[in-house]
């Protein structure tokens, strides 16, 4: 058995054995270097009540170069990509160091839920509307957990794509109303990220010409 493999195994083992950081490893297939991490949203955070499930692809030269992971669940963050799960975290990158685990990695991962940080984003429409409206965006986020990672309590069963993009439903209703098509309209005030106080700082024309393109 190669030192990879004894390495990867016993990181599943110690998991495992666990009970106490609810993170979990499982095997996706037969390999053991494609796994699936798991780990409850974090209290007192919009991701609370969540399950959230991470794709983990383990290197050839690991522990000496950093894990690949990214979301399987759609997550609304500023350091994850709300397309693609991909991650903008340090350690899964440059500050990789071969002390760190996959469950520690996972760990990371949990506390970046608890602690976003916008000025080095993964998704910068998200982060621009993190940094307007901090409410607006904890609001956002907590319809995504409910969506995507079945929140209990959730009662959502189609996705409602004004609450998914964090914007106000009269702001979309009154260009709708100007004959534009809602998918449209959700788009345009997305990009212009028409949240919060910026909404005063983008007119009503500036909207129409974005519509009209």
């Amino acid at each position: 058995m190669d030192a990879r493999l004894r390495r990867v195994n016993k990181e599943i083992a110690d998991c495992k054995n666990d009970k106490t950081s609810n993170i979990r490893i499982d095997l996706i297939d037969s390999s053991p270097f494609h796994l699936k991490g798991s780990f409850p949203g974090p209290e007192d955070t919009p991701y609370q009540g969540g399950h959230f499930e991470v794709d983990i692809v383990i290197p050839e030269s690991y522990p000496f170069q950093p894990v690949k992971m990214k979301f399987i669940t759609k997550v609304y963050h500023p350091n994850v990509s709300s397309a693609s799960g991909a991650i903008c975290l340090d350690i899964l990158k440059d500050a990789w160091s071969p002390v760190l685990t996959l469950k520690s990695t996972l760990i990371s991962l949990q506390s970046l839920l608890c602690s976003p940080e916008p000025n080095d984003p993964q998704d910068a429409e998200v982060a621009k509307h993190y940094t307007t409206s901090k409410h607006s965006f904890d609001e956002t986020a907590r319809y995504w957990t409910k969506m995507y990672a079945q929140a209990p309590g959730a009662g959502v069963t189609k996705e409602d794509t004004v609450a998914a993009a964090g914007l106000e439903k009269a702001h979309v209703d009154q260009f709708e109303a100007l004959g534009f098509p809602r998918a449209k309209v959700v788009d345009v005030l997305r990009r212009l990220n028409y949240r919060g106080a910026n909404v005063a700082q983008i007119t009503e024309d500036r909207v129409v010409e974005e519509l009209l393109k």
